[in-house]
């Protein structure tokens, strides 16, 4: 899911490096060590990962401002209360993910910029708008259930720090799940309009989220290297049909059905085939002519401009007990 980074050319010459440590570093991820902060790593490594971790941080900030617009307007105080958790949750997940990419030598304020000033990319997904209450269901039973399927694997990342901070976001992100699919089972065995409006939600949701995996294999350009390194472990396909497998079982329990006229089992492979995916979308939402682009940034902006004071004090008593600490010292 927040791996959409991986597909973009790198255009920076690669600097020389010593083959030594270019070859002991691939051992040891061979040998499924962790890479640590203080240990060699090559720097196309640290770069990839800089630029994968910062979308992935990006990517929970961003997500937030979907589900936060239906905060107010959840039907019952329950699914506020929920929804609220869950937004929180989601806030904590680009907390840990930026201290991560911090760890590699970038710079949290650095990369923030790079999301307000349109330099980075986060998940195309979030692009979408959400018109009911249904499609909350939907983002957590098909979004959040999808970014499981992406980010179980990333447990195994070959670098500690990442992969020790998606062990307790994959928690989080199973309840979620579980959530948004309780949300769906409720509406698809309500009234004839609740089943309608989960319906339609599925309809508008399908598709975007089948893309969140990225490009197929043999548009993805930079898969072979983070599979070697064990940044990925699936390609984007494999991931792919992971989640279709899983999903079309739940929609038919739900007795909703999937917009894809091609969709069929495949005896003999064991899977469930689709259709084709239109590709020219998911091209336009990443490079900015989604439904909600504009509307996404200009909130992340304004939040950040209303922010500014709060930084400003944090700093300034930091500065204040740096002081008083000196002061003490002497």
């Amino acid at each position: 899911m927040y791996t959409q980074a991986l597909n973009q050319a790198d255009t920076d010459a690669r600097p020389m490096e010593d083959a030594g440590l270019a070859a002991r570093f691939q051992e040891r991820v061979d040998a499924e060590e962790r890479i640590e902060p203080n240990d060699w790593m090559p720097a196309a490594y640290r770069k990839t990962l800089t630029r994968q971790i910062s979308q992935h941080a990006h990517s929970e900030i961003v997500g937030m401002l979907p589900e936060g617009n239906w905060i107010t307007r959840a039907p019952s105080l329950r699914r506020k209360a929920a929804l609220l958790a869950k937004v929180q949750d989601e806030c904590g997940h680009g907390l840990y993910l930026y201290a991560a990419a911090e760890t590699l030598g970038a710079s949290r304020e650095e990369l923030v910029d790079q999301l307000l000033e349109g330099r980075a990319k986060y998940s195309s997904i979030f692009n979408y708008p959400t018109l009911t209450w249904a499609d909350i269901g939907a983002v957590g039973w098909l979004v959040d259930g999808a970014a499981i399927m992406n980010q179980i694997p990333l447990c195994r990342c070959s670098y500690g720090p990442y992969a020790r901070a998606m062990i307790r976001v994959c928690k989080e992100e199973s309840f979620h799940q579980r959530q948004g699919y309780e949300i769906m089972v409720t509406l698809a065995k309500g009234t004839p309009e609740q089943k309608a409006m989960a319906q339609d939600a599925l309809d508008r949701w399908w598709w975007p989220c089948l893309m969140m995996f990225g490009p197929p294999d043999a548009a993805s350009q930079h898969s072979d290297q983070s599979t070697r390194w064990k940044i990925k472990r699936f390609s984007n396909d494999e991931l792919r049909q992971k989640f279709v497998d899983a999903t079309v079982p739940q929609a038919q329990y739900l007795g909703l059905t999937l917009p894809d006229p091609d969709l069929a089992f495949d005896e003999e492979a064991g899977h469930w085939r689709y259709g084709e995916i239109d590709w020219e979308e998911f091209k336009a939402v990443l490079a900015g002519n989604g439904p909600c682009n504009r509307d996404r940034l200009a909130a992340r902006r304004k939040a950040h401009e209303e922010g500014a004071w709060v930084r400003e004090a944090a700093s300034a008593y930091a500065a204040k007990r740096e002081a008083r600490a000196a002061r003490a010292a002497a």
